[in-house]
């Protein structure tokens, strides 16, 4: 290797040095503030999750609720520094891309994002309510609900998590059919097993019960259906 490659190697570990440098003191700072919030945060969720119900959660360990605290401090952390990592990260892969790629990954990383929060935001303010009350509903005279905030809380960020993962189907969709990968006959031909996989898939990310399966796979498919749908679009334009 030349000098010129050896300068042009040494010169990018060092803004990816930089970049990582960058992304942990941000992560390192903004945890101090976190922890102060994420009691409160963890309070206003539970009760949000127990409205109109007479659920109390208990815990069952001394420790237990300031773990939960210092996870949810965490998750806090990365959600408020993630677009300041996602801008530092996009800046170190900037001078590398031609125009038409930075298009393509912009558009990609916002429609991710935001089909990811689009879910997130379902499963929470839709989803959990629905699985609490179908817990409750078995309650009787001589059933009492006892359940543990670390479970609610686990359940909660797990199922958050697989509705955000799942709510990138119409992106998946579309792309592959975009850039020719999959035609859309294909996918319109094989919407059977587009639905089985689907329902493996919820049955998976959700509760062992139907109807956490049937609120997760009923959204997921009409997105896959709107996926189809743009791509039928966009291939009529052409």
């Amino acid at each position: 290797m030349d000098n010129n490659g050896e300068e042009s190697l040494i010169s990018h570990l060092e803004a990816l040095r930089e970049t990582l440098l960058k992304c942990i003191i941000s992560l390192a700072v903004m945890i101090i503030p976190m922890l102060f919030v994420a009691p409160k945060f963890l309070e206003l969720f539970i009760k949000f999750l127990t409205k109109d119900t007479n659920l109390v959660l208990n815990y069952f360990s001394p420790a237990e609720v300031f773990l939960i605290q210092i996870k949810l401090a965490l998750i806090l952390d990365l959600v408020v520094c993630f677009p300041y990592i996602m801008k530092q990260v996009w800046n170190f892969f900037l001078p590398a891309l031609y125009d038409n790629e930075r298009k393509f990954i912009s558009s990609i990383v916002l429609t991710s994002s935001g089909l990811f929060i689009l879910g997130v935001i379902f499963c929470l303010f839709v989803m959990l309510p629905l699985v609490i009350r179908f817990g409750m509903s078995f309650m009787t005279s001589n059933i009492h609900a006892m359940w543990g905030i670390t479970n609610i809380i686990n359940m909660s960020l797990w199922m958050s998590v697989a509705f955000g993962v799942m709510f990138q189907f119409p992106l998946i969709t579309y792309s592959l059919i975009k850039y020719g990968i999959v035609s859309y006959e294909t996918f319109s031909d094989k919407r059977p097993y587009v639905v089985v996989i689907l329902l493996i898939l919820a049955a998976i990310f959700t509760p062992p019960d139907v109807l956490s399966q049937l609120i997760l796979f009923t959204p997921t498919y009409l997105l896959f259906e709107l996926g189809l749908l743009c791509a039928k679009f966009k291939k009529k334009i052409k």
